[in-house]
């Protein structure tokens, strides 16, 4: 089985220019629940003890701290929301008050680091409170960067997110093999899908022009040269940023 054809790639003048981009986060977690406290006495009649008070939750995120960048241009909200050629798989509340649309690669080392490290954080804090959504778009920059964002898709919207990250999470196994389909057929396989469904994905050519298409359309509408590429409400950010520094950016506009 052949990965799509080499001429899926970005233009060479893109894929020499790109600058590869990592944040840094924490971990995801539960909410904390307290349990009620008892209101026995003792054999001494001394009165119950006052329930504890509930403490507030820590942050995974501490913005106050960290100095954000300033954006590289803002871009026209509208338009950058407008229908792609592939629809957008919204990671939060589709009605949050922060959109962020991150650019990314299958195959970089660095937007791998931001899914492993840094999404669980911005996804704690802002996510899953409704403060933020998280609307990840392809931006292959090879083969099997497309490839792998088509077994994605294959995957049906509702598991794609959860498909992109294993694919992330073992990247290092799959990106640099030297046989990547085997490589990737495996996970395809761990995500249910069979081998003929795993080589029928990876011949449609449809699916495959529509992958390549958000990636143009990133590139030519709203200057993407390099990933993680991040427009958080429009404004632009390419470059190394902390997870602290993003969610600076994200309690400016709240």
């Amino acid at each position: 089985m052949t990965l799509p054809n080499e001429t899926t790639r970005i233009t060479s003048g893109v894929a020499s220019k790109r600058r590869r981009t990592v944040l840094v986060a924490g971990a995801a977690m539960l909410a904390m629940t307290l349990g009620a406290a008892g209101t026995a006495w003792s054999q001494s009649a001394t009165p119950a003890q006052t329930p504890a008070a509930s403490q507030p939750e820590a942050r995974a995120t501490n913005p106050s701290a960290a100095k954000p960048p300033a954006s590289e241009g803002k871009v026209d909200v509208a338009k950058l929301m407008a229908p792609q050629a592939l629809p957008d798989v919204v990671i939060g509340k589709a009605d949050a008050p922060v959109t962020i649309v991150e650019y990314a690669s299958m195959t970089c080392s660095h937007c791998r680091d931001f899914h492993s490290e840094s999404y669980p954080a911005i996804k704690k804090d802002y996510l899953d409170t409704g403060k933020a959504k998280l609307i990840l778009r392809e931006f292959p920059f090879d083969p099997r960067a497309v490839a792998a964002f088509m077994l994605a898709r294959c995957a049906g919207d509702e598991r794609r997110t959860a498909m992109v990250d294993v694919l992330f999470d073992q990247q290092r196994d799959w990106a640099a093999a030297e046989n990547a389909s085997v490589a990737l057929l495996k996970i395809a396989q761990l995500a249910g899908m069979s081998q003929d469904q795993f080589k029928a994905c990876l011949q449609n050519t449809e699916l495959q022009g529509k992958v390549v298409a958000v990636q143009e359309a990133g590139q030519k509408e709203f200057g993407v040269s390099a990933t993680p590429t991040f427009f958080i409400n429009g404004d632009k950010y390419a470059g190394a940023m902390s997870a602290d520094e993003m969610a600076a950016i994200i309690d400016k506009h709240l």
